[in-house]
């Protein structure tokens, strides 16, 4: 080494001259609505707890936002076991959506959660149209509340559930319903058994949301050969991991042709080249789900990941990622 610290540019294949000079680093923040991210990554509703299940393993500060587990009007127990399986590429869930309720959720979590500067979505469900309403009102008063995520396609509850986010009327009236009980950003996550997201994308921004969440887990089931009989108790559940990930890339392909809000894409995200390959079809930002569970860094992974590639492809900022595959 010269002592000019050149010989650094040479070994790092992710730090060009330009930004060893002094060029500022890319510009990782976005917005959903009046949210505002400093990165574009969150991890996905239901992979992350309510946040103090990872504090010790995640810098929670670290990440753009916190997606928590579904909140709805009242506690719920979820459903009976065995409620999970591991499938090649994989694995189905029928968790059934447990929580403490809203009083519950504002009771143990809030204080914890105020701890962090990074912005909470709450994702919200209901039993039928009312409780979301309901849901929003109980929660509404919550500072630290920063966006909800409207559950109208989890596969694995048998009241509401996937009926609300493939049925177009239903869908919208819940949407419409929601955004009647606040400012803050809506995100309703959409369903991947429909015949034409693109469609259900149109009806979710004509009905106030502020941005999508593509995609829920795919209605999925197996069944034991010994045993002769469905490997969950609840006999089908929804498939999220590797396996969905083309699937889900398409719909957020679909989806952001056919509208203009922001995409929060996900399903199936493992690494960073996941994550670009989410933006590049049209993404805002990401969700790491599944992968949660092998691999907790997973999500600081990607953001450093991202930054990286923006470097390496003199990108300016994340948001020129968005929908590049499809101009």
């Amino acid at each position: 080494m010269d002592g000019s610290g050149l010989d650094v540019v040479k070994m790092d294949p992710f730090l060009n001259q330009e930004r060893f000079f002094g060029m500022n680093n890319p510009n990782l923040e976005i917005s959903i609505g009046s949210m505002k991210m400093i990165n574009p990554v969150t991890v996905a509703s239901g992979t992350f707890g309510y946040g103090p299940e990872y504090a010790d393993l995640v810098d929670i500060n670290k990440l753009g936002a916190i997606t928590v587990k579904g909140i709805s009007p009242e506690e719920h127990i979820g459903n009976a076991t065995p409620r999970t399986y591991e499938t090649s590429n994989g694995m189905l869930n029928a968790i059934g959506l447990p929580g403490p309720g809203a009083l519950g959720f504002i009771d143990k979590y809030i204080p914890f959660l105020k701890k962090y500067s990074t912005p909470v979505i709450v994702n919200i469900w209901g039993k039928t149209i009312d409780d979301y309403g309901r849901v929003v009102e109980l929660l509404e008063h919550e500072e630290n509340i920063h966006a909800y995520e409207i559950n109208l396609s989890c596969p694995n509850i048998k009241e509401g559930g996937s009926a609300f986010g493939t049925d177009i009327s239903i869908f919208s009236k819940v949407i419409e319903l929601v955004r009647s009980k606040t400012i803050k950003p809506i995100i309703p996550k959409l369903a991947p058994n429909v015949s034409d997201i693109g469609l259900f994308a149109k009806a979710a921004e004509d009905a106030g949301s502020d941005a999508l969440a593509i995609m829920n887990s795919f209605p999925a089931m197996a069944i034991n050969v010994k045993t002769k009989l469905p490997t969950l108790a609840n006999i089908s559940g929804g498939l999220s991991g590797p396996a969905i990930k083309p699937i889900a890339v398409k719909l957020v392909w679909d989806a952001y042709k056919a509208t203009s809000l922001p995409i929060i894409g996900m399903g199936g995200i493992f690494d960073t080249n996941d994550a670009i390959e989410f933006m590049l079809a049209g993404a805002t930002a990401v969700a790491i789900g599944t992968a949660n569970f092998i691999d907790p860094s997973t999500a600081e992974k990607v953001i450093n990941g991202i930054e990286n590639y923006l470097i390496e492809n003199e990108y300016t900022s994340v948001s020129d990622l968005v929908g590049q595959a499809q101009k």
